[in-house]
């Protein structure tokens, strides 16, 4: 079966990067899986410590094993966000394939400290797991906010990066070059879009020298993603695009059949609608329009 750093060195070898998408229900996790099948691409599933609350540490784990195995798909599973060394410690004993270790709210000398800690524990624990650390202000919470933080300051250097890989030994880096988590309304309505900063993304992957992921891409301009993943970005996060298209799908079915009850009857188009924003960005991702 392929690893996710197999899967993270052949998207390098084709130009492309692995669309990582958040699910905390089975009807994300629904629209994630198929179109990425129609495609036939690699994906990454997210869960965030309040994703793992609400479906379960070991029943996520379960869920997308049995998709790997029953259609012996690349599928992969990332502890998303994981702020303590016991979360990450339980995600590791889960079988996850990697694990966010964010401490960057921390001052820089703690972030290292705790991240290099992090990996010596996890790979005790699963050494095939890959362990991501952060750096830099991407903000916090994949919600619509009314108008988005100013991504200037905080931003990761390459010194900074370079420093930070070589001292925690982490697999993958997560550098704040432009994006934030969640979406602003004008973003939700189409009005506007982040841009990221394509050339900080070269020169910190150049320092790096390991696979860089970017947070908070939803709402972002699609040039700037091409030019990203060009630059050196191999994982792109994608969240709050998807909750709106649930949201927006399942009011939209409620409505339709204000007398059904039948969860199974009222959830399909929203898993239509999820597929679809998938599907989308995973063609961007992987610069194809028909799949491998």
């Amino acid at each position: 079966m392929q690893t996710l750093r197999d899967a993270l060195l052949q998207a390098e070898q084709r130009g492309a990067a692995i669309g990582h998408f958040n699910v905390s229900d089975l009807v994300l996790l629904k629209g994630v899986f198929t179109a990425a099948q129609e495609l036939n691409v690699p994906v990454i599933v997210g869960a965030s410590e309040g994703e793992r609350s609400f479906m379960g540490v070991r029943q996520i784990a379960a869920l997308v094993k049995s998709l790997r195995d029953e259609f012996d798909y690349p599928i992969f599973l990332n502890a998303d966000h994981t702020h303590t060394l016991a979360g990450a410690e339980e995600v590791a004993r889960a079988g996850f394939d990697s694990v966010v270790f964010d401490r960057s709210a921390l001052p820089r000398k703690e972030n290292v400290q705790q991240t290099r800690e992090a990996v010596t524990a996890l790979k005790a624990i699963h050494p095939a797991m890959l362990v991501e650390g952060e750096i830099g202000d991407i903000g916090s919470g994949s919600e619509i906010h009314d108008a988005m933080p100013e991504p200037g300051k905080g931003l990761t250097t390459p010194e900074e990066a370079r420093q930070f890989v070589e001292e925690t030994g982490i697999d993958i880096l997560a550098p704040a070059v432009g994006s934030m988590h969640g979406m602003s309304r004008s973003m939700v309505q189409g009005a506007s879009k982040q841009h990221l900063d394509i050339e900080r993304i070269a020169a910190i992957r150049k320092a790096a020298r390991v696979p860089l992921t970017l947070h908070g891409g939803s709402g972002t301009d699609d040039d700037d993603f091409r030019k990203a993943i060009a630059a050196g970005i191999s994982i792109v996060h994608i969240n709050t695009e998807l909750r709106v298209a649930w949201r927006r799908s399942l009011e939209s079915s409620l409505a339709n059949k204000p007398d059904e009850v039948v969860p199974y009857k009222i959830l399909p188009p929203a898993v239509d609608s999820v597929r679809e924003v998938v599907k989308s960005r995973l063609q961007l991702f992987n610069n194809t329009q028909s799949g491998r």
